[in-house]
């Protein structure tokens, strides 16, 4: 079976109202700059924080991730936020500066501060995009450039995270030396990828080969495309999704590193699907986006966010309808964001996170109101 259907609930009968989507993705706004301490940033929640110092401040699930969603919903004219946004990523800065948000009790990643989803990569790439200072950019370049040969080689820790920070900062800046920084992580990346196609990642005390875009084939091969088109990479990599994938009644899934089938984005179809659009054989990337329509969305233990609730399935309706123009991938789409802005309702509080909380299915409606796929960092 390609999946657990205990996992899934039947989708919302309500149907897609852009005036009543905007409603809510305002509303989601609201609560978070009502929710917002000027010293102690969001509240945190539970799974979020596991083991984790107070406040949160990683891109992942901490205040920097919020901070970006916000200003993207701005800056793309979906919603104005009454926070003072460059002033509240240099304090998360400060925060995670005075104790970083780093989970105790569990083996990290060596250099772990480095990290660009759960390190301070990702703090000083947002603080600089919003409060521009050399000092931000060169401490950035420092943990570039320290991080290229992280034992964790996947994007939320090892250098495939941190070349997609290098990459956003050269588009800014046009400065050689993060082309540089980029360039020699990226030789590092090809050569320890293995001969049949995937990447060996120590992570938390263990070794794995995920295909995955937060740990696996997927996002390392998208961090790499950043430096423009590599038909023999692309045409490798779809060819090993083809050989993984597992074929059922005209869905596809992929096994998770351990080999276990989610339908989510950070394991299974719907990162796949979103992450590989570009290369993925159409008729395989067709089943894997099929199998979010056979499962419905995410329960509400899995949640309605980006990484492994109903939005992150809803990425990859909308990954298939910018690869294939069909409009029934993005009326999908749009349903799983009528039912993920009602889980928001549903649960009744706010999670402020970008990965798992309510700004990162805010910033989905918006790419279903826009019509587009555009996932955060990752393709």
């Amino acid at each position: 079976m390609l999946f657990e259907p205990e996992l899934f609930e039947p989708l919302t009968d309500e149907t897609w109202d852009e005036v009543r989507v905007r409603r809510a993705v305002q509303e989601i706004v609201a609560d978070a700059d009502a929710a917002f301490d000027p010293r102690v940033l969001w509240p945190a929640d539970e799974w979020d924080s596991w083991n984790t110092p107070l406040p949160l401040t990683m891109l992942y699930v901490g205040a920097a991730g919020v901070i970006w969603g916000l200003h993207e919903l701005e800056r793309r004219g979906h919603a104005h936020s009454g926070i003072h946004l460059p002033g509240a990523a240099l304090r998360t800065l400060e925060a995670w500066r005075e104790e970083p948000s780093l989970m105790r009790e569990i083996e990290l990643p060596d250099p772990a501060q480095a990290g660009f989803l759960d390190g301070e990569s990702g703090i000083l790439l947002v603080a600089w995009l919003l409060a521009p200072e050399d000092a931000l950019a060169d401490d950035l370049h420092r943990h570039v450039l320290a991080n290229r040969d992280n034992e964790a080689d996947e994007v939320m820790w090892g250098a495939p995270g941190t070349m997609i920070a290098a990459r956003v900062m050269l588009e800014r800046t046009g400065e050689q030396r993060w082309a540089d920084a980029w360039e020699e992580s990226a030789a590092g990346l090809r050569a320890r990828r293995e001969p049949d196609g995937v990447w060996a990642y120590k992570l938390y005390g263990a070794v794995y080969r995920g295909l995955g875009p937060p740990h696996g084939v997927v996002g390392n091969v998208a961090s790499l495309l950043q430096g423009g088109r590599d038909e023999t990479l692309e045409r490798e990599a779809a060819a090993l999704l083809a050989d993984r994938a597992v074929l059922e009644d005209g869905a596809a899934n992929w096994p998770n590193a351990v080999g276990e089938f989610r339908v989510q984005w950070c394991a299974g179809a719907p990162g796949i699907v979103t992450t590989a659009a570009a290369y993925l054989d159409e008729e395989l990337l067709v089943a894997g986006a099929e199998l979010s329509r056979r499962t419905g969305p995410a329960s509400m233990e899995k949640g309605p966010g980006i990484c492994h609730g109903t939005a992150s399935q809803g990425y990859g309706f909308l990954a298939a309808f910018e690869r294939t123009g069909d409009e029934r991938w993005l009326e999908d789409a749009r349903r799983f964001a009528v039912h993920a802005l009602e889980q928001v309702k549903r649960r009744g509080r706010g999670r402020y996170s970008l990965w798992t909380g309510d700004v990162g299915v805010a910033l989905y409606a918006a790419d279903c109101l826009d019509a587009t796929a555009r996932y955060p960092f990752l393709p």
